[in-house]
């Protein structure tokens, strides 16, 4: 067993992408077998495992939830901390705050096109942990 931990500069809303960090440290733990599971410690973003050749994909899925989810509501009460926090939090509630991956021969078993991605629901810039363990 094995626990770790990812800091990922943010630049604002938006996916990014930290599949080889992940797979960098998987690798360095020298399982064979496993389940890889990250955990985000933060409420305003998530985890995503999405399609990492076409960019249009991940650009189509931000713009598709800033529209369910926008941040103009004037039901919101949650203000305190700016327009954007609140949807933050709601976007962060429908989408994941942990993951789990299988290990195999010391890899993880993604498929194909898919990569590890941490969703940024707020505008600004900074760092988010995700907690890692094997």
């Amino acid at each position: 067993m094995a626990i770790g931990e990812i800091a990922i500069r943010v630049r604002g809303q938006g996916l990014q992408e930290f599949t080889n960090q992940v797979t960098d440290w998987v690798s360095n733990q020298g399982v064979d077998e496993a389940l890889c599971t990250l955990f985000i410690q933060h409420t305003s973003a998530s985890l995503l495992i999405q399609e990492n050749a076409d960019p249009s994909a991940r650009k189509d899925l931000e713009q598709w939830l800033n529209r369910l989810v926008p941040e103009d509501d004037r039901l919101y009460t949650h203000t305190l901390e700016g327009p954007d926090d609140m949807p933050a939090h709601i976007k962060s509630a429908l989408t994941a705050t942990s993951l789990s991956i299988p290990v195999l021969g010391g890899r993880l078993m993604l498929g194909t096109w898919q990569g590890i991605y941490l969703w940024e629901h707020r505008h600004h810039h900074g760092e988010r942990r995700v907690i890692l363990h094997v």
